[in-house]
């Protein structure tokens, strides 16, 4: 046997099959590989975007429910109207919109003579638990804003369970640890001078 013809076949030995050097040279799938290491942070980034979008939205939702139901504070017609601290959250509820779950909302309300007097309060206590409502639903508002001239602050505190579907944006622990969000939204004011309630 020829010297050439034994080397050609040890060659063609070493050669790899023809399929393995098509495969390794076929580019049909790098645009797959490529989304799928980028699809993870890419829809994290998403996710996150729209998270923080809706954690805002809700805030500012809070913030105008508490500016609004607190108007009537302000000028003296819930303390006539005899509203009840009840009707005082249902107001703020309907001011804040339908995303609000009212049952997730604690209002806390405090009054003083002066700016000094107020001191103001944590929406989550020190067992982690999230602060209950002044008074009860039935008690009168009156009860807790004071009367003409004082200094009342409103302070929202509100529950927010979807933070659970978000949980790597780290919104919040929430009351307890359940990885819902505790959103307050505050507002702080002199009431008008109004004629004492009849």
């Amino acid at each position: 046997m020829p010297i050439r013809s034994l080397l050609s076949r040890k060659r063609s030995k070493l050669k790899a099959p023809g399929s393995v050097v098509r495969w390794l040279r076929n580019e049909r799938g790098a645009t797959a590989i490529e989304f799928a290491i980028v699809a993870i942070p890419f829809f994290m980034f998403v996710l996150g975007t729209i998270g923080v979008g809706l954690y805002f939205f809700t805030t500012s939702a809070l913030e105008h429910g508490v500016e609004a139901a607190a108007r009537k504070i302000r000028t003296g017609e819930a303390q006539k109207s005899n509203l009840t601290v009840g009707g005082f959250k249902q107001l703020v509820c309907q001011e804040a919109g339908s995303s609000i779950d009212c049952g997730k909302l604690r209002v806390l309300i405090q009054h003083a003579q002066n700016w000094s007097g107020i001191s103001p309060e944590s929406c989550v206590n020190s067992d982690n638990n999230i602060a209950q409502s002044t008074g009860d639903a039935d008690d009168v508002l009156y009860d807790y804003t004071g009367g003409s001239s004082e200094v009342v602050l409103v302070t929202l505190c509100y529950e927010w369970d979807l933070a659970r579907s978000f949980s790597f944006l780290k919104l919040g622990t929430g009351a307890d640890g359940s990885g819902s969000a505790v959103i307050q939204a505050v507002t702080a004011f002199r009431v008008e001078p109004y004629s004492s309630i009849s």
